[in-house]
């Protein structure tokens, strides 16, 4: 139960913030790195809305795919090890974007980094729903 909630509280965290990668895109520009639009060929709109796309999908998948959510989770965990670069950047440049003004702020954000990694293998590791225990969980 406590998995669940911390699994659907993700979920709305990740989808809330792609949502805001599309919605200010030019407030998250500034986190990525040049050499990121080097190594993708990408541009820097072009990542932030790939990112966004990306939180949303993950976080929609912790929800949808009960039956893959240890997969989801690791694919999620990989996905903020990913990003880590570009927190790195923006503390390093002291630029700020939408909740990261200041300093103080942009520093706390590399410690949350590791946060949500082990937050996102807790709470889809364990047992997962079956067929068999979805029908048993409907008839009782």
């Amino acid at each position: 139960m406590l998995k669940d909630a911390a699994r659907w509280s993700l979920a709305l965290l990740l989808a809330t913030a792609g949502v805001m990668h599309f919605v200010s895109t030019r407030g998250f520009r500034i986190v990525v790195p040049d050499w990121a639009t080097r190594a993708t060929r990408l541009d820097k709109d072009a990542i932030v809305l790939a990112s966004g796309a990306v939180e949303v999908g993950l976080g929609a998948a912790l929800i949808a795919l009960p039956r893959q959510r240890r997969r989801i989770g690791v694919a999620t965990a990989a996905f903020f090890v990913a990003v880590f670069p570009g927190n790195v950047h923006q503390w390093r440049t002291g630029r700020s974007a939408p909740g990261l003004d200041t300093d103080r702020r942009r520093l706390g954000r590399l410690f949350l980094q590791p946060v949500l990694v082990g937050w996102a293998l807790w709470c889809t590791s364990g047992r997962q729903p079956t067929a068999r225990r979805r029908i048993r969980r409907g008839r009782s």
